[in-house]
């Protein structure tokens, strides 16, 4: 049995390169994904499938309701930006941003943690191919990681710190893809579209859908997820 981990898997293509590369490294992975008020389910069951597919101990998928906030794109009733509106000002959070989500995921990822006996906690966040989102950053990670030594009963009284691992931090979208592609992902089972048809065809004109696409090209591979007809 390797060291436990407990990784945070959306559903996404970076999520399920995460689980992949904690695999890689010998880690019991413990899958944890949240519920949390999307406009649609698709990530939460490709969630599913790719755990079932790749293997791991346990994956739990619980539920939180951050459409009780709004605030977001993502959560409320504000609109997906699509086609150049995605792309946004660089300097400013877009609408997409949900407020304090990995604060939130990483929170319950640790107690899940802490009560497995486990110092290890995976997130697929990046900061090069990424949405302006202050919560993918290499501070905002350290920061949790000493909150996760001081506000728990193991981080206190353990001798084994918590880690917080992103290994795609540093990496642009066409390498997580080259990545993963190594480690055997089958991204035909990840969705990373904020606003799917009813079919569960991805838009291709979102800020997810664009640095994905971007990305397979980059790699020089095909996106085997479902696309809307141009």
């Amino acid at each position: 049995m390797g060291r436990r981990a407990v990784v945070l898997l959306s559903g996404g293509l970076d999520s399920a390169t995460t689980l992949a590369i904690a695999l890689e490294q010998g880690y019991q992975v413990h899958a944890l994904t949240l519920r949390y008020g999307l406009r649609h389910e698709l990530e939460v069951e490709a969630a599913r499938h790719v755990a079932e597919a790749m293997g791991v101990a346990r994956h739990v998928i619980t539920e939180i309701d951050l459409r009780t906030f709004g605030g977001s794109a993502l959560t409320g009733d504000l609109e997906v930006p699509k086609g150049a509106v995605a792309a946004g000002d660089p300097e400013e959070i877009p609408v997409t941003y949900v407020p304090a989500r990995n604060t939130i995921f990483l929170s319950l990822a640790l107690a899940w943690a802490e009560v497995l006996d486990a110092r290890n906690i995976f997130i697929g966040v990046n900061a090069v191919d990424y949405s302006g989102y202050p919560d993918c950053r290499p501070e905002f990670l350290a920061a949790f990681e000493r909150l996760a030594g001081l506000g728990t009963r193991a981080g206190v009284e353990g001798s084994r710190p918590f880690r917080i691992h992103a290994p795609l931090i540093d990496l642009t979208k066409g390498e997580i893809i080259q990545r993963g592609l190594a480690l055997g992902v089958d991204y035909g089972l990840t969705r990373s579209c904020y606003d799917p048809d009813e079919s569960g065809a991805a838009c291709a004109e979102c800020d997810s859908c664009r640095l994905r696409l971007a990305g397979f090209a980059a790699a020089d591979a095909r996106d085997p997820a479902p696309y809307q007809p141009a």
